[in-house]
């Protein structure tokens, strides 16, 4: 599975580079893959962030091959979707910063994958859709939740319900993505973004982004205690003596992420 998906460390920062010409399609191996390096990365005390990129400009991934999905057989449609599903949600659940540098086309499970990191940026020439209803079947890789809260629900149901298809300058206004880029830069821009990442302590990162996710479960009372818990739970780790001492003493923290 390194042939489909090519992983590079750059100091803090992970890449994983889709690898599937002539689309990127998915294959229940290449989801599984990402389950395992994301899982390999959280237990990497030296990694702090994530970009997934592609080498084409015309395609970042179109998902999955519609091949795949022309059979009766249940079962391999089960287990098709469970590998969606729980790629997807493990790379919800890094434990580090994700970028999605989308390059060209995001289709299908190609959007689901960007939906499913932290920050999305895109190049000029990319468009964004779910397409899934058109051939009769539905997003299956949390497309369906992660849009809907993403953008809301009026524009969720005109990509979802209506097929819509959304091009870069879009889908930087209905926040989509929070950035627009030159052809060829997304790369560049997202380990800009990442190198931001590095002035954070990776333990603060971690908690703070597990308490932005739990507004999705829709009791803020008990997010504002796990707040403050987690707040506490800081003074257990060697970052938060080092960047209160950093600041005081007037140099850089040495982030140990523990």
């Amino acid at each position: 599975m390194s042939d489909l998906l090519k992983i590079e460390k750059r100091g803090h920062v992970a890449i994983i580079t889709f690898n599937n010409p002539p689309a990127n399609t998915w294959t229940p191996e290449s989801l599984n893959y990402l389950k395992q390096l994301i899982a390999e990365l959280n237990q990497d005390k030296n990694n702090y962030s994530l970009i997934l990129t592609s080498e084409s400009e015309k395609f970042f991934s179109a998902g999955a091959d519609l091949k795949q999905f022309n059979h009766d057989d249940k079962g391999l449609s089960f287990d098709f979707s469970a590998a969606f599903g729980s790629a997807f949600e493990a790379l919800t659940n890094y434990q580090g910063v994700s970028i999605a540098a989308i390059t060209g086309f995001a289709m299908g499970g190609g959007l689901e994958v960007a939906l499913s990191c932290d920050v999305r940026i895109c190049e000029e020439q990319a468009q964004m859709a779910l397409p899934e209803a058109a051939v009769g079947l539905l997003p299956c890789g949390l497309g369906s939740q992660q849009l809907s809260w993403l953008i809301g629900e009026g524009w969720a149901k005109r990509m979802i319900l209506l097929g819509e298809r959304i091009k870069a300058p879009q889908a930087e206004k209905i926040g989509l993505v929070s950035e627009v880029v030159a052809t060829g830069t997304s790369l560049d821009r997202a380990l800009v973004l990442a190198e931001k990442v590095e002035s954070q302590s990776p333990t603060s990162v971690t908690y703070c982004k597990s308490l932005i996710m739990e507004a999705r479960n829709g009791d803020i009372s008990s997010a504002y205690t796990k707040e403050r818990e987690l707040f506490v739970k800081l003074w257990d780790t060697q970052d938060q003596k080092e960047g209160v001492s950093a600041f005081i003493e007037k140099r850089k923290p040495q982030w140990k992420n523990s």
